[in-house]
């Protein structure tokens, strides 16, 4: 369900994560290692997905001012933008399908915090 409203913004999974962790860091700029620590699917291949992201001008990639061996990713205003935009569809599609009370919703959410922190 996901995948398919992802591609109709021209994205995948991986993708959209990739843009959600480089959201959660702004202004801030990412190194390719801190992001693959930050995925979900950790067996994912971050330089490429990023190269891709790249070429769809959703990501810009820089040397890192401090040490310009390395280099950074930044969410461009067009990643932002498709960020926003496929976000909304998708909580909307939730919205439509999961049905929980606002009860059922934070006992959901408590069981899956405790399940986090085991994992830990």
């Amino acid at each position: 369900m996901m995948s398919r409203e992802l591609k109709s913004f021209g994205i995948t999974h991986e993708q959209y994560n990739v843009l959600r962790i480089l959201k959660g860091k702004l202004p801030d700029e990412m190194c390719v290692k801190d992001i693959a620590g930050r995925m979900i699917e950790k067996s994912s291949n971050v330089p490429r997905i990023i190269d891709r992201l790249v070429l769809k001008k959703m990501v810009k990639r820089t040397n890192d001012a401090n040490d310009k061996r390395h280099t950074v990713m930044s969410l461009t205003t067009a990643g932002l933008n498709i960020l926003e935009l496929s976000t909304q569809r998708i909580n909307e599609v939730f919205e439509e399908t999961i049905l929980l009370s606002e009860k059922e919703a934070e006992e959901l959410n408590n069981l899956l915090e405790q399940i986090r922190v085991k994992e830990i």
